[in-house]
C-alpha cells in the first residue's frame, strides 16, 4: 500500500538550518569532493579532514561506486578520486573546501596501476597543455575524442605559443526553469501557456517586467568570487530566464577547472 509523505517544513525553508554555520567543527574540515560522471554530469560527496587544507597534498585520494555513475560495472566498480584543484566552500564557509577531482580506474585486478576513467577527459587535456600528449597505438574509448582534437596539431600550436602564455575565456549560458507541477516545467519568466514577447528587450535588461532570476545570477556570481573562481562578468541573455557568465582569463588547464567549479556552484 502506497502513501504520500509530507516533507517537514525545514526541508523547504533553508534558513531554518542557518544556525549550523556557527557551530564549531573542533578544528576539523569538510571537504566536498567533486567529479564528472560517465554522463558528463557532476557528482559529489563529503569527507572530514583532520586539519585546515593548505595544499593538494593535504587532501587524500578517495573512491566511490562507479557502477552508480555510468563509469564501471558492478563486478569492478571502484573509481579512484584524484584531487587536482581545491577552493573555499561558499556554502559551508569557514575552512571548509570543495575539491575538484580526476577519476581513475584500476588497470587490472592486481590493483597496482591506475588509468583514466572513461570520462576523465581532463587527463588528456592536461597532457596537451603540458606538451606531453601522444596518440595511442591501440583503439581506446577516447579515440574519437583524440581524433577530433587533432592532438598533433594542438601540440604544435601550443608548443609554439608557450612563450606567449595564451589566455582562455569561456562564456557559459544557462536557463532557469520553474516547476508547474510534478509533471512539467517551463522557463522562468515565461507564461504558463504560450510564449513570451519577441526577443529584443531582455538582453542586458533592467526592470522587473523584462528581467527574471537576477537574484540567482547574483548569488552565483558572489559564490564564485568567494571561492576564488576566475569569473569575470555576467549578464542577462536574449530570452526571458536565460543568463550568461564568463570564466577567465585563465591559462591552460585552469580554464576547465574554474569552469567546472563554477558549474557545480550554479547547480
Amino acid at each position: 500500500m502506497s502513501h504520500s509523505v509530507q516533507q517537514p517544513q525545514f526541508y523547504f525553508d533553508k534558513t531554518a538550518l542557518d544556525f549550523t554555520k556557527n557551530l564549531s567543527q573542533k578544528g576539523r574540515v569538510i571537504a566536498e569532493y567533486i567529479w564528472i560522471d560517465g554522463a558528463m554530469g557532476v557528482r559529489s560527496k563529503a569527507r572530514t579532514l583532520p586539519k585546515k587544507v593548505s595544499s593538494l597534498s593535504d587532501i587524500p585520494q578517495w573512491n566511490y561506486d562507479g557502477s552508480s555513475c555510468y563509469q564501471a560495472s558492478t563486478e569492478n566498480s571502484e573509481i579512484v578520486l584524484m584531487p587536482v584543484f581545491f577552493f573555499p566552500d561558499p556554502f559551508q564557509q569557514g575552512d571548509n573546501v570543495m575539491v575538484l577531482c580526476e577519476t581513475y580506474v584500476w588497470e587490472d585486478t592486481t590493483y597496482k596501476t591506475l588509468q583514466p576513467s572513461v570520462s576523465n577527459f581532463r587527463y588528456y587535456a592536461r597532457q596537451i597543455f603540458d606538451g606531453e600528449a601522444s596518440i595511442p597505438e591501440n583503439k581506446t574509448a577516447f579515440e574519437s575524442f583524440i581524433d577530433k582534437l587533432s592532438i598533433k596539431a594542438c601540440m604544435s600550436k601550443i608548443n609554439v605559443k608557450k612563450t606567449l602564455q595564451p589566455w582562455f575565456g569561456i562564456e557559459q549560458e544557462y536557463t532557469l526553469v520553474t516547476r508547474d507541477n510534478i509533471f512539467g516545467t517551463h522557463p522562468y519568466g515565461w507564461p504558463k501557456s504560450g510564449y513570451p514577447g519577441n526577443q529584443g528587450p531582455y538582453y542586458c535588461s533592467v526592470g522587473a517586467n523584462v528581467i527574471f532570476g537576477r537574484k540567482v545570477c547574483e548569488a552565483h556570481y558572489k559564490a564564485c568570487l568567494f571561492a576564488g573562481i576566475q569569473i569575470s562578468g555576467t549578464n542577462a541573455e536574449v530570452m526571458p530566464g536565460q543568463w550568461e557568465y564568463q570564466v577567465g582569463p585563465c591559462e591552460g588547464i585552469a580554464q576547465g577547472d574554474h569552469l567546472w567549479a563554477s558549474r557545480y556552484l550554479l547547480q
